[in-house]
This record gives structure tokens, C-alpha cells and sequence, in this order.
């Protein structure tokens, strides 16, 4: 029991700290977001999602616990039969917290710093303002697509050996789902906690809460279905004739 709850607890750290270095990339998204889109609109939204990659290269490369990834991650047990599908999920459940409190924490102190403070809170409303605008099912569809594109660059990062190509492949492919404006539901909590803490109480709870729902269920059928399905298909064991 005592070894179960040490794994547990060290999980939830591995979590935290994914939260942490995504938030290091929401940081340096909306800066260079914030600095760019008064002279360039279009430059402004390629600079944010060209930066934005840098939070899945780190989680990769330096591991931690990405929700995201393991909705994609923790379903070949279950496909396998290893686990019940009920098995995985207070793991999906410690992973999802753990993901919040690292990046609301350092999300928090960014907009307490008083960096960029007016245009920071501007910009900060208009994409909050566009977010919670959202129609039920497309919103839903753009979470599968953008837990399938971040799945597919982490199994990029999964296969390959060669840092260099790793971390460039791993950059473009999230750059795939960051440039339409699909919705990654940890990222989202960093966008709605820096502007809970920047304007306080003008924005919707309830609209938040129904986007973060959505956006969630959509995360999980693209990590482990839409990818997670067809690439068990491929690699599972054949079994042998008599």
C-alpha cells in the first residue's frame, strides 16, 4: 500500500511539472503574440504557434506526465486486455490535476509579474472573448483533432533517437494543431488562469466549464482512438496457428 501511494505521489509530481514546462511555452507564446500582433497579425499567430511546440520537445525529452499523451499512452494495456478500461482512469484523474496545479501555479506568477501588463490583458480578453464564442460540436471535433496531432508528434518523439530531429518534427507537427486554433485542454487551463487572474471575475465560469468539458472528451477520443486504435492495430503481436 505504502509503495502504491509512493507511485501515486510521484506520478502526480511527474504531472505537476508537465504543467509547469507547458506553461513555460504558453509564456513565451502569448509574449511573442503580445509583442508581434500590433504590426503583424499573421506573423503574431506564426510566432505563437512555432513557440508554443517548445512545452511538448521539454515534457518529452526531459519526462513528465502530459494528460494529453496519456490518453494515448495508457490505452495499449487496454487494448492489449492487460487493464480494464476503469483501471486507467483515477491515473487519467491524478495526471488532469496534477497538469492544472503546474500550470495555473506558474500561469499565475507570469500575469503577478506585471510583464506586458495592459497589452497582455487586452490580448488576453479578445482570445478568451473568441474561445468561449464556441459552438458545442465544432469545439468538441477541434479537441479530437488536436489530441491526435500532439499524440502523433509525442509517438514521433516515442520513435525517434536523433534529438535534433526529434525536437524539429515534434515543433512543426504541433504548429499543425496550434495554427487552425484546435483546443488543447491543458493549454487552455493556462489561457483561462492567466486571465482569471488578470481580469478576475468578467469571464463566464460556465462557459469555461463547458469549453474545459469538451475540449477534454474531445482530447481523449483523438489521443486513444483516433491515433491510439489504428496504431494498436499495426503493432499488436499476431497470434500464431496450432
Amino acid at each position: 500500500m505504502k509503495c502504491l501511494k509512493k507511485i501515486r505521489f510521484v506520478f502526480f509530481i511527474r504531472s505537476i511539472v508537465a504543467g509547469l514546462y507547458l506553461g513555460l511555452a504558453t509564456i513565451l507564446s502569448y509574449t511573442l503574440a503580445v509583442l508581434l500582433v500590433e504590426h503583424h497579425v499573421i506573423a503574431a499567430k506564426i510566432a505563437f504557434a512555432g513557440a508554443f511546440g517548445i512545452g511538448l520537445v521539454i515534457i518529452v525529452l526531459l519526462g513528465s506526465e502530459l494528460f494529453t499523451g496519456n490518453c494515448f499512452t495508457t490505452m495499449f494495456p487496454v487494448y492489449h486486455k492487460r487493464l480494464k478500461f476503469l483501471d486507467i482512469l483515477p491515473m487519467w484523474g491524478i495526471c488532469y490535476v496534477g497538469n492544472f496545479v503546474g500550470i495555473a501555479l506558474i500561469c499565475f506568477l507570469f500575469i503577478k509579474s506585471g510583464v506586458n501588463h495592459e497589452a497582455m490583458n487586452q490580448y488576453l480578453a479578445n482570445v478568451v472573448s473568441n474561445k468561449l464564442s464556441f459552438d458545442g460540436l465544432e469545439l468538441f471535433i477541434k479537441g479530437i483533432l488536436c489530441n491526435f496531432i500532439v499524440c502523433a508528434a509525442a509517438f514521433v518523439g516515442m520513435k525517434l533517437k536523433e534529438e535534433m530531429a526529434k525536437t524539429f518534427i515534434m515543433m512543426i507537427i504541433v504548429m499543425t494543431f496550434v495554427l487552425p486554433g484546435f483546443e488543447h485542454s491543458i493549454a487552455n487551463m493556462g489561457t483561462f488562469s492567466m486571465t482569471f487572474t488578470a481580469l478576475g471575475t468578467s469571464i463566464s465560469w460556465s462557459g469555461v466549464g463547458l469549453h474545459m468539458l469538451l475540449s477534454t472528451l474531445g482530447n481523449i477520443i483523438g489521443g486513444s482512438i483516433l491515433l491510439g486504435l489504428p496504431i494498436y492495430l499495426m503493432i499488436r503481436p499476431k497470434k500464431t496457428s496450432e
